[in-house]
């Protein structure tokens, strides 16, 4: 490990660099990371790189599955919920038993579990790599939503059929009513996990007389605990960091102070990126460890199979989307949807195409064992991880640098939203300076007398101006102001339970704004 330490410390410096160059030209980094680790790789006399499963699975996997449920959107997540739980299960089990009869047929020596295992793996598209993307053009909110929200869930379910294709590679049979019997208990137990160390870390974030620095920490090794433990019952350890992650999300501002919620943003914002670099660049740095062990496969003959394996999922992916369409507009009058109007055929394209896999499918493709338990060294092994990297690296190249363009050229319409941008802003401003009016004239009315500063707040609040401290508060003075914020805070988080249609983004914006000023306070 200190043999090779400067090589990780060049890599690094690598990979922000390429990140720098992404930014520039416009395209996802992924696919630049992936494309300089497999060049990178081929240069003589570079260290072998070996990615231990479970470094993927217990190091990386948990931080970056807890950091997204902290940035998904709850309300938007439950609105498109259906949509979301038809793409990371129905879909997920669909598009890994098309694969299964697709390899079992074409390729020879899998069986229909080897090719259900790979289906498996390669099922889920990658988060990470459709948000770099989606980053540079501009789609609508709905879309951006159901990506995040099935990108949370899919992973687990995508997992969990990975576990039940290895036992019956291993065992040679599949018996139904167990599995039916363990994949509830994945599920249910990994959800029972995730809520149930949620409410515990809650509450010791509460009890405990914690700092700032101290509440980080905690995040830290949160996602670790639930995963470990849910593992450990033999549960969902994924699911159970999703729906822990959620939970504690929706209820930041219950047990976190301004300071925390402040810091804590930045520090995981710059820790995820620099996971995700790491990660992306190590999937092209693998890649020689693979190919040599393809054994008596010819490598074009691997390769082949690589791109056909792509194909299905593409193609099953794209049918999904506009069954899924076709299914809406049959049942339209029988069932209540989330938007009323005919998407057309450009979104269902474009939901279709974001496919592009990533950090979970290399895990999966990674975590299987060497040998089984009678000894005998595991079938296929080193193919499936062959065509697991084929598949990630023609998606992320293939629909990763052609999603911006389909974006552009079909001009999709944004009509997912009664509210624009500026009407969203206008109505929040409105409603915090009217809370935080009516309720200092209400429970601080000799305060809003005595204290000069606060009559200049309120005089701009009778203008639906917002406010931001700039003159020295006394001390009396600036526990009224506190009480002011956490009126303007009650509201925003009402806000955002009772109206469907106001973008949570800027809520959250004018939530950070409430706890920057809060921050201020301590300083005047």
């Amino acid at each position: 490990m200190l043999d090779h330490f400067p090589f990780y410390l060049g890599i690094t410096v690598v990979i922000l660099l390429l990140i720098m160059l992404a930014n520039k030209l416009k395209i996802a980094y992924p696919i630049l990371l992936v494309l300089a680790g497999l060049c990178i790789s081929l240069i003589e006399g570079i260290p072998n790189i070996v990615i231990e499963p479970e470094l993927i699975f217990i190091i990386f996997l948990p931080p970056l599955l807890y950091e997204a449920s902290w940035s998904v959107s709850w309300k938007e997540l439950w609105r498109w919920r259906r949509i979301i739980f038809s793409l990371a299960f129905i879909v997920v089990f669909l598009t890994a038993l098309s694969v299964a009869y697709v390899a079992n047929h074409f390729i020879p020596g899998f069986s229909l579990a080897l090719g259900f295992l790979l289906g498996g793996i390669v099922s889920p598209p990658d988060a990470v790599s459709a948000g770099a993307i989606l980053k540079f053009v501009k789609i609508p909110k709905s879309v951006a939503a159901i990506l995040e929200g099935e990108s949370l869930l899919n992973d687990a379910s995508s997992l969990i059929i990975c576990k039940f294709a290895m036992i019956a590679v291993a065992t040679g049979q599949f018996l139904m009513g167990t599995a039916t019997w363990n994949f509830g208990w994945m599920v249910l137990g990994g959800v029972a996990v995730g809520l149930g160390m949620g409410w515990i870390i809650m509450k010791l974030h509460k009890w405990l007389p914690t700092d700032s620095n101290m509440d980080i920490i905690i995040s830290f090794i949160t996602p670790y605990f639930m995963y470990l433990l849910a593992e450990e019952l033999e549960s969902s350890g994924v699911l159970a960091v999703v729906i822990g992650g959620l939970y504690l999300a929706n209820n930041r501002h219950h047990f976190l102070d301004s300071s925390s919620r402040i810091k804590a943003v930045n520090v995981w914002e710059s820790f995820v990126f620099m996971l995700n670099g790491l990660v992306f660049m190590l999937i092209g740095l693998d890649l020689p460890q693979i190919v040599s062990g393809l054994g008596e496969t010819n490598l074009s003959t691997a390769i082949g199979y690589g791109i056909l394996i792509t194909v299905v999922l593409i193609v099953g992916r794209l049918l999904s989307s506009y069954g899924a369409l076709i299914f809406t507009m049959l049942f339209s009058k029988y069932i209540k949807t989330s938007e009323n109007r005919h998407p057309g055929y450009k979104l269902p394209f474009i939901l279709g195409w974001t496919g592009m896999r990533g950090v979970v499918s290399l895990a999966a493709a990674l975590s299987i064992p060497l040998y089984m338990a009678d000894g005998s060294p595991f079938p296929q092994r080193n193919l499936i991880q062959f065509i697991t990297f084929v598949v990630i690296l023609l998606t992320l190249v293939i629909q990763g640098l052609s999603l911006p363009y389909f974006i552009k050229k079909m001009k999709i319409d944004y009509y997912d939203t009664t509210h624009t941008k500026e009407e969203s802003i206008r109505e929040l401003r409105h409603g915090m300076a009217q809370a935080a009016l009516e309720h200092l004239k209400e429970k601080h009315p000799s305060s809003f007398h005595k204290y000069p500063a606060l009559q200049n707040m309120a005089d701009k609040w009778e203008h639906n101006n917002l406010t931001t401290i700039n003159e020295i508060m006394v001390d009396d003075c600036k526990i009224v102001y506190l009480d002011l914020l956490n009126k303007q805070r009650q509201y925003l988080l009402q806000k955002n339970k009772s109206d469907l249609y106001i973008d949570e983004t800027h809520i959250r914006s004018h939530l950070r704004l409430l706890d920057l000023e809060e921050e201020k306070l301590k300083h005047f």
